[in-house]
């Protein structure tokens, strides 16, 4: 190798800059261990929250559902973004697209309602695993009971407006996709491809989300209670298949309005001829009974219908009707003194309750033996 001089200025040139070369790498390094270019902070679970506008989130929920995202991204996205907007990190770097496989039930299994899977992993994201139970229950528990879209939903201005008017709300009783969707598009008489049916979904994303940060809200400020129970037939079918016997079923949401009534508590529904102007609920006959007797209501418009059987104490005994729509007219439903165990149920004194619509009635019954 050739030797080569170096003057005194040479060296003294290439020393200032590999000095200011090397302040300039430790000043990046710096800056990269402060966060300034990247971050290198642990983020730690559960994840920060703040407290959110329930009307925004409704906004962003119906937008995002609409625009690429849809039922479970929309309403995660929705929150996401709003966190984002408040807290920064980390929330600036959770993509909402981690959600679109709930789409459709995950993608169009028809399983867990979209809405209902981002909202759950929102509420994963922020509280610890104990407390998240309670939290999901109440969202959960809502849906299934609740007339969805909502009034708040069908009366909201939303920026996307791909269907402006109202529309029918129905009870769905389940937090599955398929039966919530199919029941609806029975009420409103729309098909599975209508835009109503489309707008029906983006405005009960536009409803979780909005129910989401109320109920965030109010766990955060420390005045969230649980309004949420299970079913009366959930514990009624509980009481054979749960761990006190059969032990085979694990679950909080209704079975009959997938599977029905599996004990033929109802031996037949008819029709009959008779005129129907009012809301009516008659006495049943015969009365005194043994071993079947015959309930007749009518219902002047479409109307979802439950129709339940109560012992003396209370208790849900059957149910004769789960939240079905019928049309106008007059019906006939036999009951054979049979409860949620198939099994024939005790003499004595029985209640059975109607309600349609705003309609509620009940009447009196006696079952001898």
């Amino acid at each position: 190798m050739e030797n080569k001089k170096i003057t005194r200025k040479d060296f003294l040139t290439n020393t200032s800059k590999y000095a200011i070369g090397a302040v300039v790498g430790v000043a990046g390094l710096n800056t990269l261990a402060s966060g300034k270019i990247l971050a290198n902070t642990k983020v730690t679970w559960p994840l920060p929250y703040a407290e959110l506008d329930v009307n925004e989130a409704r906004e962003k929920g119906h937008f995002l559902y609409w625009n690429g995202k849809d039922c479970a991204a929309g309403v995660f996205g929705a929150i996401v973004e709003l966190l984002s907007a408040k807290l920064g990190e980390p929330w600036t770097n959770i993509p909402m697209e981690i959600m679109l496989f709930g789409r459709g039930g995950g993608i169009g299994w028809g399983s867990l309602c979209g809405t209902l899977n981002g909202s759950a992993a929102i509420i994963s994201s922020v509280v610890d695993k104990a407390t998240s139970e309670a939290l999901i229950n109440e969202i959960w528990g809502w849906y299934c009971s609740q007339e969805l879209p909502t009034e708040a939903a069908n009366n909201f201005t939303y920026t996307t407006k791909n269907y402006e008017g109202t529309l029918p709300s129905n009870i769905s009783g389940s937090p599955l996709c398929h039966s919530s969707v199919s029941q609806w598009c029975v009420v409103a008489k729309k098909t599975v491809s209508s835009t109503e049916r489309k707008e029906r979904c983006g405005r009960i994303a536009g409803d979780i989300a909005a129910k989401t940060v109320e109920v965030l809200n109010a766990h955060f400020a420390g005045t969230f209670t649980s309004t949420f129970t299970v079913p009366v037939s959930v514990i009624a079918c509980q009481g054979c298949h749960g761990s006190a016997v059969l032990n085979n079923v694990m679950t909080k949401m209704d079975c009959e309005p997938c599977h029905g009534d599996p004990h033929k508590s109802t031996v037949g529904i008819e029709s009959i001829s008779k005129p129907a102007k009012t809301y009516k609920l008659s006495q049943n006959y015969p009365n005194p009974f043994n071993p079947e007797t015959k309930i007749q209501f009518s219902i002047p418009s479409e109307s979802k219908v439950n129709l339940a059987i109560y012992d003396i104490q209370g208790s849900l005994v059957a149910t004769l009707i789960d939240h079905v729509n019928y049309s106008i007219g007059s019906y006939s439903v036999t009951w054979n003194g049979r409860g949620f165990s198939g099994g024939k149920v005790a003499s004595g004194i029985y209640f059975a309750r109607i309600e349609a619509g705003n309609f509620m009635k009940t009447i009196k019954m006696n079952l001898l033996k």
